[in-house]
């Protein structure tokens, strides 16, 4: 098919997409490691691999390996703690440098953002133009290389993002989209997991070339909506928009992996209380509370979970510690643990009164206090006596954090 690489698109999407981000940061900071096998662990005792640069996944180490695997297929690989507020500061570089070009901006992930061009393309002078464009703005404002694909839909420009990589451009016209798409495995895509593979897959659709030959409607009785999308996604024609604010929050949680196999009582305490406190200061911040928790141990045996309820809306670390204290007294064995989990669930925001129960000012006064110290001086620099002894594993920054809202937060 021959298209007029210069006439207008009906949408143009641009997805921007970080090269093993965590990895790249640390190659830059140390010029002694650039183009060498590095790999990054959540801090100087991490086991496993959270990221590594490309010149290590040559020698066959990938994400989720163990430390010690690693060095195994790659001697000479260099060891990088992680630190997630240095990959925060650049993440908002990028974000705002990348507002430069449209200010119609979705940041998807830390490393990964989406822009709709459609007002600004003939601005730019056609797809490919833009791309470039894109790529210098990142490098000037982080000096870090990513690669981008744009295409007329969401889907179809993140698949073509990773079509080129390390430091890749690839543009898709809307029209060749299908036939692009269409000999990939429909698991390729984004948001379609193995379950759903599994279950196009009982009906004969197993590349997205396949999704034509099953009605719309098949999938849209099985998977609601987002069926409805599956189908348009996997022929080059995602109907779904960007999204440029953040949404309100289904649940705010923090978790921490422990060392294999914990056994004493007190750590696993320290790590709850840990969690505790986080979750309270993330959604006092953000001014939100909330009625029930979900407080989990993961052990050998998998998870040991409950839904606890403090019986009031709170945002207290201390009242959130409580119901985690009386689960570990009332349901753990001493089995050993290996990740402990606080999330709040169905937060709500704004005070949540009860007319039964009278406000704990001086609570409140002594949090607020705490907060604000905190946010100058560092995360526990005023904290309960327990955590003094908490872990030294530093903070992690998750996928989906973002510069603004509730989803700010390492």
């Amino acid at each position: 098919m021959t298209v007029d690489a210069l006439s207008p698109w009906p949408r143009m999407i641009a997805l921007v997409d970080m090269d093993c981000f965590f990895a790249q940061v640390e190659q830059m900071d140390n010029a002694d490691w650039f183009k060498k096998p590095v790999a990054v662990t959540n801090g100087l005792q991490g086991t496993t691999i959270i990221t590594c640069s490309y010149e290590a996944r040559a020698f066959g180490v990938h994400t989720g390996m163990r430390l010690k695997q690693a060095r195994q297929l790659c001697p000479g690989l260099i060891h990088a703690p992680s630190r997630p507020y240095r990959y925060a500061e650049l993440s908002t570089r990028i974000m705002e440098g990348l507002i430069d070009i449209t200010p119609d901006v979705e940041v998807f992930s830390v490393d990964e953002a989406f822009l709709d061009l459609t007002r600004c393309q003939t601005l730019y002078k056609g797809a490919m133009n833009i791309a470039y464009l894109i790529k210098r703005r990142v490098w000037q404002v982080s000096g870090l290389r990513c690669s981008v694909g744009v295409s007329g839909d969401k889907t179809t420009a993140k698949f073509a993002a990773k079509k080129e990589k390390p430091d890749g451009m690839t543009v898709i016209h809307p029209e060749e989209a299908a036939d692009a798409l269409a000999p990939e495995p429909v698991t390729a895509l984004s948001g379609i997991n193995k379950g759903i593979g599994r279950f196009l897959a009982h009906y004969g659709v197993e590349r997205c070339g396949e999704m034509k030959n099953i009605p719309m409607s098949l999938l849209s009785k099985r998977f609601g909506h987002l069926g409805r999308r599956i189908w348009l996604m996997a022929q080059g024609q995602d109907p779904e928009r960007l999204t440029f604010n953040v949404k309100a929050p289904k649940t705010i949680g923090h978790g921490k992996v422990l060392p294999p196999g914990t056994h004493q009582k007190n750590t696993v305490l320290i790590y709850l209380q840990h969690m505790a406190e986080k979750v309270a200061a993330r959604m006092r911040c953000f001014h939100y509370q909330a009625e029930c928790f979900f407080i989990g141990l993961k052990t050998e045996r998998g998870w040991l979970k409950t839904k606890a309820h403090a019986g009031i809306y709170t945002d207290d670390g201390h009242v959130i510690y409580q119901l985690c204290k009386a689960f570990v007294d009332f349901y753990w064995a001493g089995q050993g643990v290996w990740q402990v989990q606080v999330t709040a669930l169905s937060p709500q925001q704004g005070k949540q009164l009860d007319l039964f129960e009278q406000p704990d000012l001086q609570r409140e006064h002594i949090n607020q206090t705490v907060d604000k110290v905190n946010y100058r001086y560092g995360e526990l620099t005023l904290a309960p006596a327990r955590l003094l002894q908490k872990s030294t594993m530093p903070n992690v920054i998750a996928p989906a954090w973002k510069p603004k809202g509730h989803r700010k937060t390492i």
